[in-house]
């Protein structure tokens, strides 16, 4: 009797199974397929991806070369290809290379590309900041004061990572334009600071000590100082 019973209750699950399938096996099948795709998908997107990054790493890599050998118009080239097929972590690095291989053949050229970098909103900040520190260390020994101001004055006065070789940049525009007290409080504001490398607190230093004795002359006099050598005693 107990197997009559069993009988019955599979004929009833295959019946409610067949039900099921009948009503709902064409969108079983689509998502089987949809998962096998997707899988399918990923995996070669992922294989797509790391054909990238390896054809960008060895293009990259005959870019440097190039640049060592001297051959600094094709490496520009080179450095180009890369910044435009290349996965996003080459893109930036490889825009600021071409960039630096452009200003050896032609300080303007090179300025242009780096100021295009640190137009870009595509790219991540450092990267635009990086630019604009490069454009402006080119572009100091021509520029006027105003101009490099506009393309590093608010790096200098932040907190960034690249705020002090910002302030070397701004500190020379300074010099170079006769405004000698504020190349001095720049440079001042770079010995001052803990994070400033050696290289930049050294040339910091140095601007400084040209700078001081035009700050030391704006400084009022003390009374009952003495008087600097050759300067007439008033009776």
């Amino acid at each position: 009797m107990t197997d009559i019973f069993h009988e019955i209750e599979e004929d009833l699950r295959r019946e409610r199974l067949s039900k099921l399938w009948d009503r709902f096996g064409g969108y079983i099948i689509a998502l089987a397929v949809l998962v096998v795709l997707a899988t399918a998908g990923w995996s070669a997107y992922k294989y797509w991806r790391h054909e990238q990054a390896v054809a960008a790493s060895t293009g990259f890599q005959d870019a440097l070369d190039l640049a060592e050998k001297g051959e600094h118009q094709q490496a520009e080239a080179a450095f180009d290809a890369v910044s435009r097929s290349g996965p996003a972590g080459y893109k930036a690095i490889a825009r600021l290379r071409a960039a630096s291989e452009a200003a050896l053949r032609d300080r303007a050229a090179g300025i242009s590309a780096f100021d295009a970098i640190a137009a870009d909103s595509g790219l991540d900040g450092f990267s635009r900041d990086m630019a604009k520190v490069r454009a402006g260390q080119l572009a100091v020994d021509t520029a006027g004061l105003d101009d490099i101001r506009a393309r590093i004055g608010d790096l200098a006065a932040g907190t960034g990572s690249l705020r002090n070789p910002a302030r070397e940049i701004l500190a020379l525009a300074q010099l170079k334009a006769g405004d000698l007290a504020g190349a001095h409080a720049t440079a001042s504001a770079i010995t001052e600071d803990m994070e400033a490398t050696p290289g930049v607190r050294s040339r910091a230093d140095l601007i400084q000590r040209l700078t001081q004795s035009a700050v030391a002359a704006k400084l009022p006099a003390t009374p009952g100082a003495p008087a600097a050598a050759g300067t007439p005693v008033t009776q």
